[in-house]
C-alpha cells in the first residue's frame, strides 16, 4: 500500500489505485493495468421518514495508516441528520465504503455511491450526483425468469428477497443471495456488494441504478428507526478476475460463526420429493396436485420406488399434508395415520421430511400475524412469542418419537414473506432480519427436538448460514436452458455457503430429454433429487425403465462419491 498526497490524494493497492478528484466529491478506481473501473461519487445520501437527506459540505479526509489497511474519514453536514461520517478503507485487494449517521429518524432508503449535493453550485449546480461505472457487463447472482446474469453496466438490475412468477417480480428462485453485484471491465472485475451489521439487515432489496450514472439503492420501507449512532449497510469493492470467485469472497463478510458439526451421513443420500408426482398424476386424478398429498398417494409412490429399484435415502412430502397451512397439523382424511407412514419408512432405512409453506398464515389468529396498514393479515409473525410457542408445539409432534418422528422440514415459498410500508408487527425486524427469524423459529424448534433433523430452503444468504442445514435450487425455469441455470444457482450456493449441503431439485420439466440431462449432472451440483416416477405433468412421454436407469447410475456415482 502506498499512499501520496501531493498534488492529489491518492492511494496505491496491490489491485487498484484511488485517487480523489479536486472538482467534486468523488475519487477515481483504476485497474492494475491503469484502466479507469469507475469513478466512485462518494457522499452518500440516507433518506428517512422525516425528510431527505441532503448534503452541503464535506470535510477535508482525514488519514490513518495501517500496515494492511489506509483508512480515510471525512465528515459531512445533513438536512436530516445531525452528522454524517463517511469511511473509506482502503486493503490491497478492495475499497470498503461505509456511512455512518447520528441522531433521530426512521430509514425508508439509502441512496449508496449516489446522492443529493448541494456543495459544489457554482459549477455543477445542486443536484443528486451519481458515481459512474465502466465496463462491458454487471452480475447479478440472483437467478429470474429470464436466467441473464450478465447485463449492460447501464441497465437496471435488483436482488431482492419477495417474488411471484409475473412480470417485474420473477426473481423468486433465491429469497435472496448475497446482496453482491459483480462488474467486469477486461480482465478485471470488481464487487459492488452490499454487507451490513448483524442485527441491522432489515433492508428488503437493493437495487443497482442503472443508466448514464449509477449507484446503489438500499431500500427500509420505513421500518427501521435510528436513535443515536447508526452504521449503514458497506458497500465491499473487492478486485479479482472471476465473479463466482469475488462473490464467494464478498460473502466471507456476513457469515456469523458457527459450529461445524459432523453431517449426519443421511442427509447426503438421494431424495424422492413427491411434488412431482403429484403434479403428473393431477392430470390423470382430474385434481389439483395440493390435494394428492395424501397417504394412499405416498404409499403408492414408494412403492413403485421398491418396485422399480430406487432407493432414496429421504422421501419429501410435499404441499398440503396439513389441514391447515400456518397451523401445521396433519390433515386427518388425507392421513390417516401419517406416525405409520413414517414408521414404514424407518423401517426400509429412509428418513421423511414434511413440507412447510413459510409465512403463509391459513388457520391462525389474526393477532398472530402481521397485518398491513388495513389490518389485513399478511403471514404469520415469526417475531410474536405466542405463534413461536404454537410452531413449537407442532414441531413436537411432528418431529418426536412421541408424536409423528418425522426427521426434518422442507421449507417452501419464502418468497412470499411481507413487505410494504405500513405493516404492523409484534416486533421491530424487517427485511432479511424477518426472514432469519422465521428460519431461526423453524430451525431451533426442530434441533431442539431432534439433533440430526434437517432444514431446508432455497434461501443462499451468508447470515443466514447458521440457521439451515441444505440449500434447494428451487424450481426449474422450463422456459430457459435446465442445466445451465442449475450450474448457476449451484455456483451461487458454493460461493454463499460453501459448507452446505445442496439439494439438486428436479422439478418441473419441459421435457423428458432435459429432465434426462439434468438427472446426469445432479451428482456434480448436489444430492441427487428426483421427483418423477411414472410420466411428467408437462409433457406426454412416459418414463421407462431405461430412462430409470439414468437416475440409478447419477445415483450409484453420487453415493460411490465419483
Amino acid at each position: 500500500m502506498k499512499l501520496i498526497k501531493e498534488p492529489v490524494l491518492r492511494v496505491e493497492a496491490d489491485l487498484y489505485a484511488l485517487e480523489f478528484l479536486p472538482d467534486r466529491p468523488a475519487a477515481r478506481v483504476t485497474d492494475q493495468r491503469g484502466d479507469v473501473v469507475g469513478d466512485l461519487f462518494l457522499v452518500s445520501s440516507c433518506h428517512a421518514r422525516e425528510g431527505y437527506d441532503v448534503t452541503s459540505r464535506l470535510s477535508a479526509w482525514t488519514v490513518e495508516e495501517g500496515p494492511e489497511e489506509i483508512q480515510l474519514t471525512a465528515e459531512a453536514d445533513s438536512l436530516v441528520w445531525k452528522r454524517k461520517r463517511i469511511t473509506l478503507r482502503l486493503l490491497r485487494d478492495r475499497i470498503l465504503y461505509g456511512i455512518t449517521v447520528e441522531g433521530e429518524g426512521t430509514l425508508t432508503e439509502t441512496e449508496l455511491l449516489s446522492g443529493l449535493y448541494t456543495g459544489c453550485s457554482r459549477r455543477f449546480t445542486s443536484a443528486r450526483f451519481y458515481s459512474g461505472f465502466r465496463g462491458e457487463t454487471l452480475f447479478n447472482p440472483e437467478p429470474d425468469g429470464s436466467e441473464v446474469y450478465q447485463r449492460p453496466l447501464n441497465e437496471r438490475s435488483l436482488i431482492d428477497m419477495t417474488g411471484v412468477p409475473i412480470p417485474g417480480r420473477d426473481g423468486w428462485f433465491f429469497t435472496p443471495p448475497p446482496f453482491c453485484f459483480v462488474l467486469r471491465r477486461g480482465i478485471t472485475c470488481m464487487t459492488l456488494g452490499v454487507a451490513a451489521r448483524p442485527g441491522q439487515h432489515t433492508f428488503t432489496e437493493v437495487e443497482y441504478t442503472g443508466g448514464s450514472g449509477q449507484g446503489l439503492i438500499v431500500r427500509y420501507e420505513g421500518r427501521t428507526r435510528v436513535q443515536g449512532t447508526y452504521d449503514l449497510p458497506e458497500v465491499h469493492m473487492i478486485f479479482g478476475t472471476d465473479e463466482y470467485a469475488l462473490l464467494g469472497e464478498f460473502c466471507k463478510a456476513e457469515r456469523l460463526p458457527c459450529s461445524h458439526e459432523e453431517t449426519p451421513a443421511w442427509w447426503r443420500r438421494p431424495i424422492f420429493c413427491g411434488w412431482g408426482a403429484q403434479s403428473a398424476l393431477s392430470r390423470d386424478e382430474h385434481q389439483p396436485a395440493p390435494a394428492l398429498a395424501c397417504q394412499t398417494f405416498y404409499e403408492k409412490f414408494t412403492a413403485s420406488l421398491d418396485a422399480k429399484g430406487i432407493d432414496p435415502g429421504t422421501i419429501v412430502i410435499d404441499d398440503k399434508w396439513q389441514q391447515a397451512y400456518g397451523l401445521n397439523a396433519p390433515d386427518p382424511v388425507k392421513w390417516p395415520d401419517m406416525k405409520g407412514f413414517i414408521r414404514s419408512m424407518h423401517q426400509k432405512g429412509r428418513r421423511v421430511l414434511l413440507w412447510l409453506k413459510a409465512w403463509d398464515c391459513e388457520g391462525v389468529d389474526a393477532d398472530l400475524c402481521i397485518r398491513d396498514f388495513a389490518g389485513n393479515p399478511l403471514s404469520i409473525d415469526p417475531e410474536h412469542p405466542a405463534y413461536q410457542a404454537l410452531f413449537a408445539r407442532a414441531c413436537r409432534e411432528l418431529l418426536s418419537p412421541e408424536g409423528l418422528d418425522a426427521d426434518g422440514f422442507k421449507i417452501d415459498f419464502t418468497a412470499r414473506m411481507p413487505t410494504c410500508p405500513g405493516c404492523r408487527q409484534y416486533g421491530e425486524h424487517w427485511g432479511l432480519e424477518l426472514m432469519r427469524d422465521y428460519l431461526a423459529m423453524v430451525y431451533d424448534s426442530a434441533k431442539a427436538v431432534k439433533s440430526d433433523a434437517l432444514v431446508m430452503c432455497h434461501c443462499p444468504h451468508p447470515y443466514l448460514a447458521d440457521k439451515l442445514d441444505m440449500i434447494r435450487l428451487n424450481d426449474v425455469n422450463t422456459g430457459r436452458p435446465v442445466c445451465r441455470q442449475m450450474r448457476h444457482r449451484a455456483a451461487v450456493v458454493r460461493a454463499a455457503m460453501p459448507d452446505r449441503l445442496i439439494d439438486t431439485d428436479n422439478w418441473p420439466m419441459p421435457d423428458k430429454a432435459s429432465w434426462l440431462d439434468y438427472v446426469r449432472i445432479q451428482p456434480e451440483l448436489g444430492v441427487p433429487s428426483l421427483y418423477y416416477l411414472w410420466h411428467m405433468d408437462n409433457s406426454p412421454e412416459d418414463i421407462t425403465d431405461e430412462d430409470l436407469e439414468v437416475v440409478r447410475e447419477s445415483w450409484r456415482r453420487w453415493n460411490s462419491g465419483e
